[in-house]
């Protein structure tokens, strides 16, 4: 149902680079990008990620209550997103564990504030 969803950044070269080495983990790499807009994915495959300076001009600012989720193939890969992306920057929102049974999942906010996380159901 999802096609793809997008995060607004206020440095785009900075943002790219957090990106980029999470898309890399999980096996893909940028699909489409120019001075205002990368995404992240692959044409065909499931939703992906996109970065944009705001079409308005504005600061971007961080949507409260909005999260955007990345689904990996093992707890191991979850526990690697997670500690990658603090690595490259991220804020703790919640270390890597089971948050009921079958799901495991790790939380954190990139360079701009955008709440993700990493998970795994089963």
């Amino acid at each position: 149902m999802i096609g793809y969803v997008t995060l607004g950044t206020n440095d785009l070269a900075r943002a790219a680079k957090f990106y980029d080495a999470i898309a890399a983990e999980l096996g893909t790499k940028r699909m489409m990008d120019n001075d205002t807009f990368i995404a992240w994915g692959e044409p065909g495959g499931g939703a992906g990620v996109g970065l944009t300076k705001p079409f308005d001009g504005k600061a971007a600012t961080v949507g409260n209550g909005v999260m955007v989720a990345f689904e990996c193939k093992s707890r191991e890969q979850v526990d690697k997103v997670y500690h990658l992306a603090r690595s490259l920057g991220a804020a703790d929102e919640g270390a890597p564990g089971e948050r009921f049974p079958g799901f495991y999942a790790g939380y954190f906010r990139d360079p701009d504030g955008n709440k993700l996380n990493a998970f795994i159901m089963g």
